[in-house]
C-alpha cells in the first residue's frame, strides 16, 4: 500500500468535437500524488479542468489516457475497489424528492453493496445533524439540510477518501461552520479530504497541501505554507501623524497614499528589510501613528499562477 490516498500520472481527457466546435482537451497531462490523511485543496479558475478531475476518479467519466489509482487501487485494474474507495458530495441538489433521509442513505447504502446490518445511517444522520428528520420527505428540507444530506449520502459506503466540491457555495454562516467542524472529525478520524472551493480564504485554513489548476494543466503544488512563501512581496501601511509629501525611499520600494490617509509602501522581503524602511520614514520626518504589515494570501498565489 503506497503513502498516497490518490496518485493520477498524465492524465488526460479531450471531449469529442460538437456540431459547432472541434474537440476539447479539459485535462491535459495531469499528474497528482495525494497523501494519505491529508485536507488536500483542489483549487482553479472556472472551467480548469477541476470538475472533469473529480468525475474521472469517482469513475463518472472516463478519461483519454493516463493512469489514476485511488487507495492503491488502479481504476482500470480494480474499477469497483477503486470507486468504493471514494466518496463525492457534489455542487448539484441531487435528490430524489420523494424520499426520506434514512431511505436515502440506506439506498445509497445499497447501491455500494453495503449489507443491511453493516450500515451506519443512524450515526450518519447524527453526524450531520439531520437525526429529526430521517422520516420526513427530502423536499421538505431547507436548502442547507440538503447540502448536509449529500455530505451523508458520500459517507454510507466508509471510504477513505472524501471530495467535497464546493460545499459551501451559498450556504449560510451557521452551516459553513458545521461542514467544516465535521470535515476536520472526518480527517482526524483517518479520512483524507479533498476540497475545492472558490473561498480561498477556508482552503488557506483548512488545507495541509494545494493544488493550483488551470486549463487542465497543474501549475503548483504545494503546502499551503510553501505556497504563501513564494511571492516575494510584503506590504507595510502607516498611518502617519502628518500628510506625507515627497520620500526618499529604497530602490524598489513602491508607495500608495489611499483615500484615508494612510501610506502603503511595497517591497521585497527577500531584498529590503522593515528597518531600512522604518529609517526612511524617520529621514523623512514621517511620525507613525500606527503601522500594519500585510503578508501575501492564498487569493495573491492564485492570482499570480493563474494570470501567467
Amino acid at each position: 500500500m503506497s503513502d498516497f490516498a490518490i496518485e493520477i500520472t498524465d492524465l488526460r481527457k479531450t471531449y469529442a468535437a460538437g456540431p459547432k466546435s472541434g474537440p476539447v482537451t479539459a485535462l491535459n497531462g495531469v499528474s497528482l500524488s495525494i497523501p494519505q490523511g491529508q485536507i488536500f485543496g483542489l483549487l482553479g479558475p472556472n472551467g480548469a479542468g477541476k470538475s472533469t478531475l473529480i468525475n474521472i476518479m469517482a469513475g463518472l467519466v472516463n478519461k483519454t489516457s493516463g493512469k489514476v489509482k485511488i487507495w492503491g487501487f488502479d481504476q482500470d485494474v480494480n474499477p469497483r475497489q477503486s470507486r468504493a474507495s471514494i466518496g463525492v458530495m457534489p455542487q448539484e441538489l441531487n435528490l430524489d424528492p420523494f424520499f426520506t433521509p434514512g431511505a436515502l442513505l440506506d439506498v445509497q447504502a445499497g447501491l455500494y453493496g453495503v449489507p443491511a446490518k453493516d450500515r451506519k445511517t443512524k450515526e450518519i444522520l447524527e453526524l450531520v445533524g439531520l437525526e429529526d428528520k430521517a422520516d420526513a420527505y427530502a423536499r421538505s428540507l431547507s436548502g442547507g439540510m440538503r447540502r448536509r444530506l449529500l455530505l451523508g449520502k458520500a459517507l454510507v459506503h466508509s471510504p477513505q477518501v472524501l471530495v467535497l466540491d464546493e460545499p459551501t457555495a451559498g450556504v449560510d454562516i451557521e452551516l459553513r461552520q458545521m461542514l467544516w467542524r465535521n470535515v476536520r472529525r472526518l480527517n482526524e478520524g483517518g479520512m483524507t479530504i479533498i476540497l475545492t472551493t472558490h473561498y480561498l480564504e477556508e482552503a488557506q485554513e483548512m488545507c495541509d497541501e494545494i493544488a493550483i489548476v488551470d486549463k487542465g494543466v497543474v501549475r503548483a503544488q504545494d503546502s499551503t505554507q510553501n505556497l504563501l512563501s513564494r511571492l516575494d512581496a510584503k506590504m507595510m501601511v502607516v498611518w502617519p501623524q502628518d500628510p506625507v509629501g515627497k520620500l526618499e525611499l529604497p530602490s524598489g520600494v513602491t508607495m500608495d497614499k489611499r483615500d484615508n490617509g494612510s501610506i502603503a509602501l511595497t517591497y521585497s522581503r527577500s531584498q529590503i528589510t522593515a528597518d531600512r524602511i522604518l529609517q526612511a520614514l524617520r529621514d523623512g520626518n514621517v511620525v507613525p501613528l500606527d503601522i500594519e504589515t500585510q503578508e501575501p494570501d492564498l487569493e495573491d498565489v492564485f492570482l499570480a499562477l493563474t494570470r501567467g
